[in-house]
């Protein structure tokens, strides 16, 4: 009993004399936070996702509050967090909003397998073995990357093995893009409204391209000649619009043969 008895009157003593060190220790060490930091980080949204380019809310609130990131840097937070930074920090903001575009239409059937790979089931140690599962080198290789790396639950692998943008839920932060090795995701305006070339292929042989995939770009340039408004224009292998001209007339679309160009608003739902 008597040992009972000691041992938690020496365990009470140990946890008086621990705590007493801490609270001195706070003392010495305590760092005064800047106000206005504090401010800022209580509007950000803390999903700390680090597409901002910074070390999670924590890093971006001080960045900014020293004055070296912009009140509009979080992609996550919008418009609406911008607004909020911006009053914190007397400066008017306006933010982009942006989404995810994936830049393949490669689906299982449309873009076969090389061979049966027994690697590693990522699209990155696939990239590394065998350069991709597909015969097109370009196009997504479908293990789901993006899929693992979005913290939002705005993508999903589909049965066709392409992964498919949920834009109710998608910010913009750009992991998706980032992670993949094939570099197919764009970071578009989801406001933007234009044709875009759904295909990353920058094989200029038009045969093996079409033995690639059947909805690979063909360097036909069709879509230059048919363009009323001259705003596209078949750059490095891929049609590259200036959407300061577009006016989604359609007219490339309707042309392509292998239906590689598509109407942004069609597809991300721009207003």
């Amino acid at each position: 009993m008597n040992i009972i008895l000691s041992t938690f009157i020496l365990a009470l003593v140990m946890a008086l004399v621990i705590g007493f060190l801490l609270a001195v220790f706070k003392q010495l060490f305590h760092v005064e936070v800047n106000p206005t930091e504090a401010k800022v980080r209580e509007a950000l949204p803390g999903a700390n996702c680090g597409a901002c380019g910074y070390p999670g809310c924590d890093g971006l609130a001080a960045a900014i509050a020293a004055g070296n990131a912009p009140v509009n840097a979080c992609p996550v937070g919008g418009p609406a967090v911008a607004k909020k930074v911006g009053d914190i920090m007397g400066v008017s903001a306006s933010a982009e909003t942006k989404v995810a575009l994936l830049l393949c239409q490669g689906t299982k059937e449309l873009s076969p397998a090389k061979a049966e790979y027994n690697g590693v089931k990522t699209c990155r140690a696939a990239k590394l073995s065998i350069n991709g599962l597909k015969l097109c080198d370009y196009g997504c290789i479908g293990f789901g990357d993006c899929v693992s790396a979005c913290m939002f639950d705005a993508l999903s692998m589909g049965e066709d093995g392409l992964p498919h943008v949920d834009y109710a839920k998608c910010v913009g932060c750009g992991k998706c893009a980032s992670e993949c090795p094939q570099k197919i995701f764009a970071m578009t305006p989801s406001d933007r409204k234009g044709a875009v070339a759904l295909c990353s292929n920058r094989n200029p042989k038009k045969a093996q391209v079409l033995k690639d995939c059947k909805v690979g770009c063909i360097k036909c340039g069709k879509c230059e000649k048919v363009c009323p408004k001259s705003c596209i224009k078949v750059t490095n292998g891929i049609p590259v619009v200036d959407y300061a001209v577009c006016d989604s007339c359609g007219e490339c679309v309707k042309n392509c043969p292998t239906k590689v160009l598509s109407l942004l608003e069609n597809k991300i739902g721009a207003v």
